[in-house]
């Protein structure tokens, strides 16, 4: 049966994938098999597609399906992560969107509205990753609001504060006004900022006349100033000392303090201080002693104590300071001015410094075990640049703000007495027997008494847990816990393929979770993949407008062709310039492979013929294995963006440019059976290299009637990835020379435009060890020479080359124009003689001769005496005409 002239991914796509779960392909049980696990990094519930989330579950996908055909029991994880911050966001909109605000409703009503739409959006990303061919064990979908997982959370917070490493205190912490959280420092995205400078005037307490000029980019807050610092060894305000100011619009007094903090080159070398809105001003605060005034409501506008401007937006209220300030010729004068500025990486929102009672997780003591993983080399950064970034984070980590003011999340364990005191306890009545234990506590205490926190805890305190939460949530928490069967046989797992933006909040803290919960690792390789940029080098994002719809990709290219297109331009830990042309590119590469399957399955069989391939087979042979050995090496060092061009190479050029066109028969004419049946042992092979790369494509082609009846079980997926056999190195460097000379006749044809179809005769004198006749029957087929003759001297009048130390001489006569062969070979003359002459230079500089290795001058001179010998000939060749 014929299969159609080109490959329809649609038509396979949705076929297969559904055959394998039915066939429960994806499905991991433990047994006795070597178990091979990635957990997926949990897409937010509010995620859709995009180009990353492309890019790392396609190499996630590589790897399963490998360690899966390699006979390991593969175990593919998936889940979505709760994303309190953005779901909040959504499900707030989404109310409005019904005439419904968040404050009007009570914290269960706005859950049961989260959980609506979690319901309603919340699989989308996992439906298209299945588009995509990815291969996780659905049935261990997870989500980490899951009754259980948000109970390790609960777990794990009563635990971790037991330990005197979870705490309570007012600290500055970056406040999101638009999400009306706390955000932790890793959620702040640092962006260089156009802004202005202002030069505002302070005037000085008791001398009316008397003022100095503080340069500020926030002039909104200069109300929340309670000192002005000056460097004591500043020259220009030793007249200041001890002095007073008045804040200008408000006139309020406050103290001129001094400090050698200020930088005295900055500015007009005076500081505002305004402890409750700089992190720097408030550690200034607490050395001076000075009052903090907090101007700012949670979603950003001025309160009362602003005094003016109140309930006007932040950034409005600049630009209304900034006039206030001329009208009342206080603004000396207005700089352009660029400078970092932090945004939430949530909500985009310009963060705000804000002093705030949070609760904290100490970092250091957990810190430590998990930066010793990586220094010693048990876990893997690959690339291993990330190291150093990694040492750096760890060594100077600071203590982790984990809750949120929000509602959507685990609720924080923490219950509060009438007079402010508090027990961490799981349950109402635990709380209750902890509060009665306090000496303090009201002799009348009831549980309904006890009012918890209002607040959650920070998403990463969950998805920390992830590795372990997943297989068995009731160790976290609990580190004396066995651990139920799966934990045990999954864990560690053995890759995780994530960005290199959350090694340190995310990779970090689940190396810390699983040393605390478990004694070890969580796992032992962390690839780290690139950004995706587009052609010019630009972040892909839905605003720049220049981020491609992946499902759109996958309709216009096929899942093999996006997968490959990604593939080949993404090299581990460095950021990949992705362009459209990339997956028509893989679209193409399934043409090819489709092509030369229909080439093979229409060729005659005649069992009466010889085989006189045998050469052709022996070398495709060896050649495989060679780059099976590339290839596994390039898998080895997680190089894949290598591996799938090693592998292409292999099947574009090797079997499909050169090994069908040695092998395949005649127009019309039958193929011997030996011929035949080892080609098709040999696309195989080639299916199951490529399966992991392009699994729909290997899958139709595997069961095509050709290769025989199979089983419903015997698919390619679980096929047995191919081993690595015997390579005859003596064979591929003869046939590479065969392949040049076939290349070379090739050339001299199109230079001289003979027709293809027109044998010329050719003419060899052997200088090497290769036994020429072995290969005639390849140069007779691909070359179309009407002879070879073995000759011991030139051939006056023909064109001649040299592959390696072999001369060959393809006669002309009647096909050469001889003015144009004589400027073909002047001009070659010059080109080598240049080329020569760069070549002696090397070879003549006394200090390369001295310092470089040996294999690179023995490859200098080697290309000296090639150079040499190519002018001699050519030289003969002119001589000639």
């Amino acid at each position: 049966m014929s299969i159609s002239k080109t490959y329809n991914p649609k038509e396979t796509e949705d076929k297969w994938y559904s055959y394998w779960l039915e066939k429960k392909f994806f499905k991991s049980v433990p047994d006795e098999r070597e178990p091979y696990t990635i957990v997926i990094p949990p897409p937010n519930v509010t995620g859709v597609l995009h180009m990353g989330h492309m890019l790392n579950n396609t190499i996630q996908d590589v790897l399963i399906r490998r360690a899966r055909m390699l006979g390991k029991n593969a175990c593919w994880v998936p889940g979505t992560d709760h994303a309190s911050i953005a779901t909040e966001a959504k499900v707030v909109a989404m109310l409005k969107e019904r005439g419904i605000e968040k404050k009007d409703i009570s914290r269960q009503e706005f859950l049961k509205y989260a959980w609506e739409w979690k319901e309603k959006y919340g699989g989308i990303i996992l439906k298209q990753l299945e588009k995509l061919g990815a291969s996780c064990d659905w049935d261990r979908t997870r989500f980490t609001m899951d009754e259980p997982l948000s109970e390790a959370v609960i777990d794990t917070f009563i635990h971790l504060h037991k330990k005197g490493l979870i705490y309570r205190g007012i600290r500055m912490v970056n406040w999101d006004p638009k999400g009306k959280t706390a955000v932790s420092d890793e959620e702040v995205i640092r962006r260089e900022v156009n802004q202005k400078l202002y030069y505002i005037r302070y005037k000085v307490a008791g001398d009316s006349n008397a003022y100095i000029v503080i340069a500020t980019t926030r002039p909104e807050t200069i109300m929340a100033d309670t000192a002005v610092c000056i460097n004591p060894n500043d020259e220009r305000y030793q007249h200041l000392k001890g002095k007073k100011v008045l804040v200008p619009l408000i006139n309020r007094e406050i103290p001129i303090i001094e400090d050698e903090y200020v930088e005295m080159e900055f500015g007009t070398g005076c500081l505002k201080v305004t402890p409750a809105h700089d992190l720097n001003d408030y550690e200034l605060g607490v050395k001076h002693n000075l009052p903090v005034i907090d101007i700012l409501n949670d979603d950003g506008t001025l309160n009362e104590k602003a005094e003016i401007l109140i309930g006007e937006e932040r950034f409005i209220a600049r630009k209304k300071i900034a006039k206030l300030l001329e009208e009342a010729a206080q603004l000396e004068k207005v700089e352009d001015y660029k400078s970092q500025v932090g945004f939430s990486e949530r909500t985009d929102a310009a963060i705000e410094p804000k002093l705030s009672m949070q609760w904290f997780c100490k970092m250091d003591e957990m810190a430590q075990p998990a930066l010793e993983y990586v220094l010693k080399g048990d876990i893997k950064l690959i690339p291993d640049k990330f190291i150093n970034t990694y040492r750096h984070w760890m060594e100077n980590v600071k203590d982790w703000c984990i809750s949120r003011q929000l509602w959507w999340g685990q609720q924080i364990p923490a219950w509060y007495l009438p007079n402010g005191q508090y027990v961490v306890a799981k349950t109402r009545e635990e709380a209750f027997l902890e509060a009665q234990r306090i000496k303090s506590a009201p002799a009348d205490l009831k549980p309904e008494d006890l009012k918890q926190d209002e607040d959650v805890v920070d998403t990463w305190f969950s998805s920390w847990l992830w590795p372990i939460s997943v297989f068995d949530p009731s160790v976290c928490g609990n580190p004396e816990a066995k651990g139920n069967a799966d934990l045990n046989y999954y864990y560690p797992t053995n890759d995780l393929v994530t960005a290199p933006e959350i090694l340190f909040f995310w990779v970090a803290r689940m190396i810390m979770a699983g040393h605390e919960f478990r004694g070890e690792l969580p796992f032992r390789n962390v690839y780290l993949t690139g950004i995706v940029r587009d052609k010019i080098g630009r972040k892909m994002s839905k605003s720049l407008g220049n981020s491609p719809d992946p499902i759109g990709l996958i309709e216009t290219y096929g899942a093999d062709g996006v997968r490959v297109g990604m593939l080949l331009c993404s090299p581990a830990g460095n950021d990949l310039m992705f362009d459209e042309s990339y997956c028509e590119q893989g679209r193409n590469f399934a043409n090819k492979i489709w092509n030369a399957f229909r080439l093979v399955k229409g060729w005659e069989v005649d069992p009466q013929l010889d085989f006189v391939n045998e050469q052709a087979v022996n070398w495709y042979e060896s050649r495989f294995n060679e780059a099976l050995a590339e290839i596994e090496n390039h898998f080895d060092q997680y190089r894949l963006s290598e591996a799938l061009m090693a592998t292409y190479k292999l099947v574009w050029d090797d079997f499909c440019a050169w090994y069908l066109e040695m092998v395949k028969p005649a127009y019309q004419q039958p193929i011997d059976k030996q011929t035949f049946d080892v080609t098709l042992e040999f696309f195989e092979r080639i299916l199951t290299l490529l399966h992991p790369f392009m699994p729909f494509l290997t899958e139709e082609l595997w069961h095509d009637e050709l290769f025989g009846q199979r089983d419903e079980l015997q698919c390619c997926i679980v096929a047995p990835y191919p081993k690595s056999a015997e390579v005859n190195s003596l064979l591929l460097r003869d046939v590479d020379s065969i392949k040049q000379v076939i290349s070379e006749i090739r050339n001299i044809r199109n230079s001289k435009q003979i027709s293809p179809k027109e044998p010329l005769p050719l003419g060899i004198k052997v200088n090497s060890e290769i036994s020429f006749k072995n290969y005639f029957n390849i140069i007779y087929k691909l070359a179309n020479v009407s002879e070879i003759s073995l000759v011991e001297s030139k051939i006056d009048g023909a064109a001649s080359f040299i592959v390696g130390r072999d001369e060959f001489f393809v006669s002309l006569a009647g096909n050469i124009d001889t003015e144009a062969e004589r400027e073909r070979i002047t001009k070659e003359l010059d080109y080598l003689a240049g080329f020569l002459k760069s070549v002696n230079a090397k070879l003549s500089n006394e200090r390369f001769v001295q310092n470089a290795k040996a294999e690179i001058i023995e490859n200098e001179r080697n290309k000296k005496a090639d150079a040499e010998a190519k002018i001699a000939m050519l030289q003969q060749s002119l001589g000639a005409l």
